[in-house]
């Protein structure tokens, strides 16, 4: 079903390639147009779940649809920053917070077989989790060069470890959540 917050998600899922082109297009300013669709991005994800909510206009393909683009988008700027930044002190927290995308939303596949999906659903700690790594990501993409901004990179890696330490908080919190279903069998048909 076609609604505005599955619209915003769509939308968001469009501003992929626009982000990407602009990333690497060589234009002088083109960190901080990429920065700004990351903006726009962020805001997307934030106003689609709320419109959902308040309008009530949850649907099925809504509630696949949007953690995908959130996803996509944020492992696509984690990746462009990392290559570009070639550090290990970007590549360490990229690589915990791709891990950790991927293992909740197996947990989440295998809890939602066993009819649970709700013991993982999503937390304050993750949330807050995406706040942080959203604005951290906003910096290191953007990465400005003027002297009155060069508190904008150590305030931006400050919040990536954070949002890596909230990251395997989170985690952690999920797994022992399900703890008790781990010798489980899925439903039937699952």
């Amino acid at each position: 079903m076609i609604n505005i917050p599955n619209l915003l998600t769509l939308f968001r899922l469009l501003l992929i390639p626009v982000f990407l082109w602009l990333f690497y297009s060589g234009l002088e300013t083109a960190k901080f147009w990429a920065a700004l669709v990351f903006v726009l991005a962020a805001i997307t994800d934030a106003l689609d779940g709320y419109l959902a909510r308040k309008l009530e206009q949850s649907t099925p393909f809504g509630a696949f649809l949007d953690p995908v683009a959130d996803k996509v988008m944020v492992v696509m700027a984690l990746v462009l920053v990392t290559v570009d930044l070639q550090s290990l002190w970007m590549t360490i927290p990229a690589l915990i917070m791709i891990s950790r995308e991927i293992i909740i939303s197996a947990l989440r596949e295998w809890m939602a077989g066993l009819g649970r999906r709700s013991s993982v659903a999503v937390s304050g700690s993750g949330k807050l989790k995406t706040i942080f790594q959203m604005v951290a990501l906003i910096g290191l993409i953007w990465q400005p060069g003027a002297v009155w901004l060069s508190w904008v990179m150590p305030l931006s890696w400050g919040l990536l470890y954070i949002a890596t330490l909230l990251t395997l908080t989170s985690m952690f919190q999920y797994v022992y959540a399900s703890r008790n279903d781990f010798g489980s069998e899925p439903e039937q048909g699952s």
